[in-house]
């Protein structure tokens, strides 16, 4: 294994999902500077997946024409950008720029980058280079908003020193990536487009991590400004960074159980998480949402994400990459819709009200779930294969589905 190079590729991966939640401590505090409620947050929120979904649907066979190192630096580029808006013009509108401009970046790395770390390794095993992914941008999704919040503690600041700071980190990344090789092939007549694909019985699994990054979503927009009106906002970065970053730690144990299991066992999880982070919020007790963050990140980064993602790709046989697409599809949507409806509903009747009738929402979702997993449970069928008995080269999977099964990864939040 060529192990600089891979370290390279890491932390330009790191860096460039750091970007994505780097002003989630701030969001509160942009809305309150420009007069608009969490409402208009959650949609400049919501403008991440807005870039992605169209590289995931239109553009995610781009690497087999112009190659991966390409994308990688377009997607640092991006970033710089992003994050030089956010730093000379801090506002609502700069952050959905941002936000939007961060999504295509994170959907352009991230489609690359499992095939990318994998001939890196020099034709090792397929899941150590998918886990090196993981570790990487896991780590990165949750970094950003901790840096934000421990300069935020030192003093407030719409524009803290983790800004030029990280301008800094992704100067040097496109800088270690520039010198990276690229040996893939290229072909000026690949597809461009693969569409999502829902295989039979798929669904069902796609609900669950829509109900799953519905929440991790709520973490991020939602949490800043309930934690504000105890004073405590600046330490929102540390709760994203345990909802983002801790569901590895739970990943080796959710592949060793069956794909039904696993997701069951996040299911059960997701409500008890969600109920401290809640409770936690409206009463000014951050170590229940820490103590919640940690409880949600093993649900949705681990067990539902493992296990649905395992059974998707068993249902999908040789269509896996468009099968992966659409269980992601299905996460984005979690991931957009019910934080939007939460922030309308807190500009309405308040922050109890609104996480009450999401929690009450979640729990109908759950117990839905639950029971459509038991009843297929006695089925035999693909999905409930182990994660770890999947045949190997669908293990590449890590965060996005696109490209071919070599590529085959889904974006991260």
């Amino acid at each position: 294994m060529r192990r600089f190079d891979a370290l390279r590729l890491a932390f330009a991966l790191c860096i460039i999902t750091s970007a994505s939640n780097l002003q989630a401590p701030l969001y509160s505090a942009l809305a309150a500077k420009d007069g608009v409620g969490v409402g208009a947050t959650t949609v400049a929120f919501a403008c991440y997946v807005f870039g992605i979904i169209p590289v995931l649907l239109a553009l995610n066979g781009l690497s087999e024409r112009v190659g991966r190192k390409p994308l990688i630096l377009a997607a640092l580029v991006l970033c710089l950008m992003a994050t030089t808006l956010t730093l000379v013009a801090p506002g609502i509108l700069a952050l959905g720029a941002a936000r939007f401009l961060v999504g295509v970046a994170t959907a352009l790395a991230s489609s690359v980058a499992p095939g990318y770390m994998y001939d890196l390794f020099s034709g090792g095993d397929h899941r150590r280079a998918a886990n090196w992914v993981t570790a990487a941008t896991s780590l990165g999704f949750g970094l950003g908003p901790a840096v934000t919040s421990l300069f935020l503690l030192q003093a407030s600041s719409l524009t803290p020193p983790s800004f030029p700071l990280y301008l800094l980190a992704a100067a040097l990344a496109f800088v270690l990536v520039a010198g990276l090789r690229d040996d893939a092939a290229r072909s000026s007549l690949a597809p461009l487009a693969r569409l999502p694909f829902f295989p039979a019985g798929s669904l069902i699994f796609g609900w669950a991590i829509l109900l799953a990054w519905g929440t991790v979503g709520l973490v991020i927009a939602i949490l800043p400004s309930a934690l504000q009106r105890h004073g405590l906002s600046e330490w929102s970065g540390f709760a994203v960074l345990a909802t983002c970053s801790c569901g590895v730690l739970f990943q080796p144990l959710a592949r060793l159980l069956p794909s039904r299991i696993s997701t069951r066992i996040g299911l059960l999880i997701l409500p008890v998480a969600y109920s401290l982070i809640a409770w936690g919020a409206l009463h000014g007790q951050f170590a229940g949402v820490l103590a919640g963050a940690v409880l949600a990140s093993s649900a949705c980064y681990g067990f539902i994400y493992l296990g649905g993602l395992s059974a998707v790709l068993a249902l999908g046989e040789e269509r896996r990459a468009a099968a992966s697409a659409g269980f992601f599809l299905m996460a984005y949507f979690g991931f957009i819709l019910p934080v939007i409806v939460t922030g309308v509903l807190v500009d309405l009747w308040g922050h109890q009200v609104a996480l009450i009738v999401y929690g009450m929402a979640l729990t109908i979702g759950v117990l839905a779930e639950i029971a459509s997993l038991h009843g297929g449970s006695a089925m035999a069928s693909p999905q409930a294969l182990p994660y770890s008995a999947m045949p190997r080269k669908t293990c590449v999977i890590t965060r996005r589905g696109a490209g071919s099964s070599k590529d085959s990864a889904g974006p991260s939040l």
